[in-house]
């Protein structure tokens, strides 16, 4: 039997422009400055083969095809190609980020780890409802998906999470909080770089980014354009990831209100582009939606985050997972959920008060240097690995 230190494996691709992959990225990277030997198991849309290579000191990448013409096909291929990967490997700890991988791991985890490790970003019973609607209608497969979910989190000897709302709702669901760990998303402060200023623009610039996925509001955003538009001009840049279908309806709504000539929707881009468009932006838009996605299962809006690390004023939906992060008035400017009424009036505000948004940005880039940043990620989770028992590396 091969033995090894720790498997960080992940049905995501890594690196890709999206949250997602760099959380995976600054959590493999603090791992390994800390225990060495870290497998990281991702996915490629492109690849034919099984590929591996040292992406960085002591992270080993081996990625997968994403073979199949469904989420459920590629799933079942994607744990096929595991499960012969894993054979003849037995490692200290493997960490995994779903039931997509690790479903087949919890249900036999002494015969692959001695630790397992699930990092509850999202649950699939909860979210795969709004990218595939009919999923909401189907009982029993929502009953399989909470099904894995239980089995992996029962199995799992550490559980880690973003957001404390999270945290309660796997309590909710029998879960003791003596494994449960929240660890914060964190920023890239070499990237985020601050560019605190007065607005300069003739006209106002607003900037979202991250997915069009429903619990985003990016329609709130362009109706809330609307309105502004009725009091001076104004332009809304959208740049993140989406299906084709979600850009036309968005661009349908835009010619629907009159402001499809000050909209503009860019395909996503990398972290130093996104920062060169976010500059150039008088604010920046974040209208999560109130929805079980963000109420009840939680999340870490790294939008946000990043957003106030820049030195441009964040405009927010005030929900739980979003006062965690700071409080408005100070960091940010909170508004009703689900209103672009409240959108439209909080640049009112903003724009009557230029006081105000040099406060934010102040004050919005001192709580991320102080609260998140990826070192203070890396180093709380390096922190719950070695409360599990996984001894640090020798350093010679």
């Amino acid at each position: 039997m091969n033995r090894q230190k720790i498997a960080y494996i992940a049905f995501d691709t890594v690196p890709a422009p999206k949250g997602a992959a760099i959380h995976i990225q600054a959590f493999s990277i603090a791992l390994a400055t800390a225990f060495e030997d870290i497998h990281l198991i991702t996915v490629s849309p492109t690849a034919t083969g099984i590929d591996a290579q040292e992406i960085y000191p002591q992270v080993r990448q081996t990625t997968f095809p994403a073979i199949g013409d469904t989420l459920i096909h590629r799933v079942l291929y994607f744990r096929y190609l595991l499960l012969n990967w894993l054979q003849e490997k037995q490692f200290e700890s493997i960490h995994i980020r779903s039931i997509y991988e690790g479903f087949p791991i919890a249900k036999n985890k002494q015969k692959y780890c001695d630790r397992l490790i699930f990092e509850v970003n999202g649950l699939p019973s909860i979210e795969l409802k709004y990218r595939y609607p009919a999923v909401a209608e189907d009982r029993e497969l929502l009953h399989k998906l909470y099904s894995q979910e239980q089995i992996c989190l029962e199995a799992a000897d550490l559980i880690i999470t973003p957001s404390n709302i999270t945290s309660e709702y796997l309590q909710n669901r029998g879960i003791s909080l003596d494994k449960i760990r929240v660890i914060p998303n964190g920023v890239d402060l070499n990237v985020f770089t601050n560019n605190q200023r007065q607005m300069t623009n003739d006209k106002l610039e607003i900037i979202y980014f991250g997915t069009l996925s429903p619990w985003q509001g990016v329609n709130l955003a362009v109706e809330a354009l609307a309105l502004i538009n009725r009091e001076f001009t104004a332009n809304l840049k959208v740049i993140g990831q989406a299906r084709e279908y979600q850009i036309k309806v968005l661009k349908q709504l835009a010619l629907k209100l009159g402001v499809a000539d000050k909209l503009t929707i860019l395909e996503p881009i990398s972290q130093t582009q996104l920062v060169t468009h976010i500059h150039t932006s008088d604010v920046i838009f974040a209208p999560l939606m109130p929805s079980d996605r963000n109420l009840v299962q939680g999340c870490c809006p790294l939008k946000i985050l990043e957003g106030m690390a820049t030195g441009i004023p964040v405009i927010a939906s005030d929900l739980p997972v979003v006062r965690e992060l700071g409080e408005d008035g100070v960091h940010f400017l909170l508004v009703k959920p689900g209103s672009a009424k409240s959108l439209k009036d909080a640049v009112l505000r903003w724009q009557n008060e230029p006081e105000l948004g040099q406060k934010l940005a102040i004050n919005a880039r001192q709580r991320i240097e102080d609260n998140y940043t990826w070192q203070h990620a890396g180093a709380a989770l390096i922190h719950a690995y070695t409360e599990l028992g996984i001894k640090r590396a020798i350093k010679v």
